[in-house]
């Protein structure tokens, strides 16, 4: 099977086609501004490189979400709600984690069907 890559860079893809799946690297917003505004911006992001490999929202099987801080998770969550379709909903969890600098609040990871 043939393996697509996506915006390759020499330390990963932000987007890999594998036997009719599409896995996203981890999706952050502008780093400085809020959890709000972060999470739009990260799901604008899985947006733009869903349609790059092909495929849209709709399609999500599985999100993962990663909070810098879980005091941020009703934020986080009404954007989410606004943006994900429903009938469409994935698999998902949602944890706490340290992420790559401080000034990133929230990361998205989906996988999804072409």
């Amino acid at each position: 099977m043939d393996i697509k890559r996506f915006e390759t860079g020499p330390r990963m893809s932000g987007a890999v086609v594998h036997n009719g799946t599409v896995y996203l690297a981890g999706q952050v917003g502008q780093a400085g501004s809020d959890v709000t505004e972060q999470t739009k911006q990260a799901l604008a992001e899985v947006d733009r490189l869903l349609a790059l490999a092909g495929t849209d929202k709709t399609r999500i099987l599985s999100a993962q979400i990663w909070l810098a801080d879980m005091v941020d998770f009703p934020k986080m969550n009404a954007v989410w709600d606004a943006w994900v379709p429903q009938g469409h909903t994935p698999a998902r969890a949602t944890g706490e984690s340290k992420l790559a600098t401080p000034d990133y609040l929230v990361e998205v990871i989906v996988v999804a069907a072409l």
